[in-house]
């Protein structure tokens, strides 16, 4: 099928308990990925991001609590090419995230794979990575 959507998640939803920083954060870097903001319900603290469809969800928690990070936990966003991964590092250190690994190959994870950690407001750890193939 030539329509089918090639990923095998929906979208991936990771709490903030600061909404308004969350959001100012993500419209700082995601648009060097080639992402938009799709969707705002506000009333629900919820805002979502992707390049066509709502693939990120930046929420306050539903049940009312704090929002923590996951041991262990990271997503990574595929990007376009290397200078993509370096604009995204960059853009996440400006927009007040902490760097977790500098761009860079990473031929331990596959051959041809860059990539670029930081740690968002929250403390997520965020990915760039792009795969030459």
């Amino acid at each position: 099928m030539e329509d089918e959507n090639p990923s095998i998640l929906s979208h991936v939803s990771i709490g903030t308990n600061d909404l308004s920083r969350s959001v100012a954060f993500y419209d700082a870097v995601l648009p060097t990925l080639g992402c938009k903001k799709i969707a705002e319900h506000l009333e629900f603290g919820a805002v979502a991001y992707g390049k066509q469809f709502p693939e990120l969800w930046v929420q306050r928690p539903l049940d009312g609590q704090p929002a923590t990070v996951g041991n262990g936990t990271h997503f990574c966003i595929i990007a376009t090419s290397k200078e993509a991964v370096q604009a995204f590092h960059e853009a996440a250190l400006a927009a007040g995230a902490s760097d977790e690994g500098p761009p860079g190959p990473r031929p331990h994870y596959s051959p041809g794979y860059y990539g670029a950690f930081v740690r968002d407001p929250d403390g997520h750890k965020i990915e760039a990575a792009f795969i030459e193939s």
